[in-house]
């Protein structure tokens, strides 16, 4: 596996880049049978506005008819966790397992299959609980151990047998909270706009990877991997390069130093634009509590946030609360059953994330395994 990677990424470097518009018209050119035109995609995606929140606003709404699905047609995508055999990863996925199959089957829900992609390189004690692909990981992940994301799907991609059309990139620390339909648009993926992934704000440091004669830095999409509901034929040729360029970002101290822990998300934001794709930048696709408020019509609750407040509902973020719930807290095992639930004041979303934890720890057997 060693040398398929050094060889793979000996390939891959070696490729060279395509400029420009050509770039997009001999990407978009090869996909399929669902592409329009470069002119029709040039379109959509330079009709974004900024919404107050300085995300993208959602554009689906903006979709030509003739990129829309029919109604009534269902889109299936594969479901495609990355984890560690750490306890700490274990439960996560445990919990957001659990989820996925409360919701795979409400209505409005396009779930396929479902993937725990391993990357230990070893199997573990939850795979007959959950369905599992066991991946090898990078010889070295530098002590950043999301680097070994890309090259996770580059080898389930390469080796496994996946039905489905499309791949939903999950995370271990989401809990699906109303059903998730595919959110992708035809060759157009779905992601999530993060207001800390912004190549204008880093565009010296973003053309070391992304020249000029690709375009304009604001090429590169504000998202990371995940969410994002993707073509797994896209999905295949980015991937490679996402590898490739999160580990030449992880070796340059200037790069390492400037987007820490979310590099590996900015590999995937310029690795997409080099291959000429843009993403509906979806604000519906996830909650951050205790940031966002309320849950609405949003899709995922992303619990990678502490939520910390005193008796009177008060948000004390950065100092630990006289209630509190931070999964950090539970790095070497999962937490108990049971979590008592927050005090009055306290936002819907939190609330409800205890209510989910409290519900899959209920109902998970054998809970307390690590």
């Amino acid at each position: 596996m060693l040398e398929s990677l050094n060889n793979f990424q000996e390939t891959t470097m070696a490729r060279k880049i395509f400029s420009g518009s050509s770039t997009v018209f001999l990407v978009l050119l090869t996909i399929g049978s669902f592409f329009g035109t470069y002119n029709l995609i040039t379109m959509v995606m330079h009709n974004k506005t900024l919404n107050p929140r300085g995300l993208f606003n959602d554009l689906n709404y903006m979709m030509p008819d003739n990129m829309k699905r029919s109604t009534g047609t269902k889109a299936l995508f594969h479901v495609a966790l990355t984890a560690t055999d750490e306890p700490y990863s274990k439960w996560q996925s445990r919990i957001m397992y659990y989820w996925y199959k409360r919701m795979k089957n409400v209505d409005g829900s396009e779930m396929g299959n479902f993937t725990r992609i391993l990357h230990s390189g070893r199997s573990d004690n939850l795979m007959d609980e959950i369905p599992t692909f066991v991946v090898d990981p990078l010889p070295s992940d530098r002590g950043y151990i999301v680097l070994n994301r890309p090259w996770a799907f580059v080898q389930w991609l390469e080796s496994a047998t996946i039905e489905e059309e499309y791949i939903f990139m999950a995370e271990p620390d989401h809990i699906f909270v109303n059903p998730l339909p595919n959110l992708a648009s035809g060759i157009v993926p779905a992601g999530f706009g993060f207001d800390y992934i912004l190549a204008s704000k880093n565009e010296k440091i973003i053309r070391k990877y992304f020249p000029e004669e690709n375009g304009p830095v604001t090429n590169v999409d504000p998202i990371g991997n995940s969410p994002v509901i993707i073509r797994k034929d896209l999905l295949k040729k980015i991937a490679p390069t996402w590898m490739n360029v999160s580990i030449r970002m992880k070796d340059d101290p200037e790069t390492d130093k400037a987007f820490g822990w979310v590099l590996e998300m900015y590999g995937y934001a310029v690795a997409s634009a080099l291959h000429g794709v843009k993403h509906i930048l979806r604000e519906d696709f996830m909650l951050e509590p205790p940031w966002n408020l309320q849950v609405g019509k949003r899709f995922i609750i992303h619990y990678t946030y502490g939520c910390d407040y005193n008796m009177k509902g008060e948000l004390t973020y950065g100092t630990t609360g006289e209630w509190s719930f931070d999964k950090r807290s539970y790095s070497k095992g999962p937490p108990p059953r049971n979590l008592s639930m927050p005090p009055p004041g306290v936002p819907e979303s939190v609330v409800t994330l205890v209510k989910m934890v409290n519900e899959a720890t209920a109902n998970i057997p054998n809970w307390d395994t690590e």
